[in-house]
């Protein structure tokens, strides 16, 4: 059996699970860590479109909120044809620990390694940058993402 086309992220957050769900939902906050613009309305069926890096606008629709704990939205690429909007899945559990929150990313429904590969790189930048926003930090200007 082929291993499954999925991207698979944790990182420790210094930062209660509320404070990171807020950096995950609200435009504002989201332009601290990954965006130059950003539409949310987290709620099933909400649109979710976030312009990543200044450069790719990602496109889906929540699929399930449940506030402080867990995000799941569909996910693509406005353009593009390998992953455009709405093909792919992320879901994101946000578990509380004693010094802070896990966050545990799950990318789904890529079409095959190369893209696995290309958002694993992503992933891991941003996550990066997550990680200093919102414990309060600033992870400073974005640079581009070399694929």
């Amino acid at each position: 059996m082929a291993e499954p086309l999925v991207v698979r992220r944790e990182v420790e957050v210094a930062a209660p699970p509320a404070t990171v769900f807020a950096f995950l939902t609200d435009p504002e906050k989201i332009m601290r860590w990954m965006s130059t613009e950003a539409t949310v309305d987290p709620h099933p069926g909400g649109l979710y479109l976030v312009n990543v890096g200044g450069k790719n606008i990602a496109r889906g629709r929540f699929t399930e909120v449940v506030p402080v704990h867990r995000l799941a939205y569909s996910f693509g690429w406005e353009g593009g044809e390998k992953v455009p909007p709405g093909s792919s899945l992320i879901e994101i559990d946000l578990i509380d620990k004693a010094d802070g929150t896990l966050v545990r990313l799950t990318h789904s429904g890529l079409p095959d390694r190369e893209a696995c590969t290309s958002h694993e790189k992503g992933w891991t930048h941003y996550l990066g940058r997550l990680v200093v926003a919102a414990a309060g930090g600033d992870p400073g200007p974005d640079r581009p993402l070399e694929t």
